[in-house]
């Protein structure tokens, strides 16, 4: 049976905007070894799935540095740190980044980002009935273009690496148990 490590001290390594980084010194309970982790602490981050009347998923497309790739996703972004709710985050990325709005949001699935590095946990929101509003609220360090994109494509644009960023898979294998009657919210 995995047990859990214990935590001895941690220290503070830095902060570096949109995480903290902090060296955790844990003993293994198999061979009473200390070890030191590295961890990422960051806000939590949220997806949105944003459906239209028509069965499309209003997706953007934008530039990521850490890939240096173009990347067709589904809106999202960090939670402020005075945000505790991943709803209302969603709903105001979706406006933020695309001008839409929809009704019946509601949390469609949370994971780990990375349990391995990161402490914080990625949400997927669901958002239905679609309508573009409002005009475009772009960060300072965002460049998007609004697609919307086919329910039917979706699974064809993941198996060809068209989708290729993981938190954005894991937000649409949420959408499709969802769709498929799996995964009841």
């Amino acid at each position: 049976m995995i047990k859990p490590w214990e935590k001895i001290r941690s220290k503070f390594i830095g902060d570096f905007r949109i995480f903290k980084l902090r060296s955790d010194f844990k003993i293994s309970p198999r061979t009473g070894k200390e070890h030191d982790f590295f961890v990422l602490d960051s806000v939590n981050w949220v997806n949105v799935v944003a459906v239209t009347p028509d069965q499309k998923l209003v997706m953007v497309e934008q530039y990521r540095h850490g890939s240096n790739t173009v990347e067709l996703e589904i809106p999202g972004g960090m939670m402020d740190a005075d945000e505790t709710d991943p709803v209302a985050t969603g709903v105001r990325e979706l406006r933020e980044e695309t001008g839409y709005e929809g009704k019946n949001a509601r949390e469609l699935g949370k994971i780990w980002s990375n349990p391995a590095i990161l402490s914080n946990t990625t949400f997927t929101v669901l958002i239905e009935n679609c309508e573009l509003k409002h005009g475009l609220e772009f960060d300072s360090g965002e460049d998007l273009i609004t697609k919307l994109v086919p329910i039917a494509e979706i699974p064809k644009l993941v198996a060809e690496g068209k989708i290729g960023h993981s938190l954005v898979v894991v937000a649409l294998y949420h959408f499709d148990l969802w769709q498929r009657g799996i995964k009841k919210i």
